[in-house]
């Protein structure tokens, strides 16, 4: 459901989760009489998917929800690599709740009961954050395409099949796609290391990943900047090293 009236200034496009009929009914109308456009979700694995299909400002969602709890979602979100600034109401309202809930990848904890002109400052102060953009769901490259969603990608008229650690791996490079990553930013963000284990795991799967995504013939995409690090889709200006 969205609240379409073009009449109305917009303040941004928000994604309600919130399972309660009777709260979501208040929250829309509240949140459009504000200008924002809203669409809504009653679960959380409807929400899940509709958040990941990108386009949002900001998120507004309920702690407990059917299907997939509302940190579970966020967390998933976040492993996706949507950063789209997400707000928690609930009435869930202990320290434990609260840091629990930013640990979850949350930006903000809203306890109910609440004022709902403090509701509305808090969204304003998450979409103007700075940095933000709405995240695609799908990352091209040439005749590369990975669906972030469905978790699967494609080469031309190829399907090729990645494991999670690859695939995650590609994901961090597409999204970065024409920079230098390094290889500590790599440890960082695809395995989660926070130091260097002195091993050549980095190289060994970009080898296994340059195998699997370019066949014989195709150009290669993901290049090593010799003392540098590693891009795909490099400029030209940049001087590459091994392929």
């Amino acid at each position: 459901m969205t609240d379409t009236k073009a009449d109305r200034a917009s303040a941004g496009r928000v994604l309600l989760i919130e399972d309660e009929e009777a709260t979501a009914s208040g929250l829309r109308e509240g949140l459009s009489a504000n200008g924002w456009r809203v669409d809504c979700a009653a679960a959380g694995r409807e929400g899940l998917a509709l958040a990941a299909q990108g386009g949002f400002d900001v998120l507004i969602v309920d702690r407990m929800l059917p299907e997939l709890d509302g940190l579970s979602l966020v967390t998933e979100l976040r492993a996706k690599g949507l950063d789209t600034p997400a707000l928690f109401l609930t009435a869930l309202g202990s320290i434990a709740d609260r840091v629990a809930g930013l640990d979850a990848g949350g930006d903000d904890y809203l306890v109910k009961p609440f004022a709902f002109a403090e509701l509305n400052a808090r969204l304003n102060a998450l979409a103007r954050r700075p940095g933000r953009q709405r995240d695609p769901v799908t990352l091209s490259l040439g005749h590369l395409q990975l669906d972030r969603l469905a978790r699967t990608l494609r080469r031309g008229g190829r399907e090729i099949e990645l494991l999670p650690l690859e695939f995650k791996l590609l994901e961090f490079l597409m999204l970065n796609a024409g920079q230098v990553v390094t290889r500590k930013m790599l440890l960082e963000k695809v395995w989660g290391f926070q130091f260097d284990p002195q091993t050549n795991i980095v190289e060994t799967h970009l080898s296994r990943l340059r195998g699997k995504i370019q066949a014989p013939g195709e150009a290669s995409l993901i290049v090593t900047i010799r003392g540098a690090g590693y891009v795909i889709g490099a400029p030209a200006s940049i001087g590459a090293g091994q392929p």
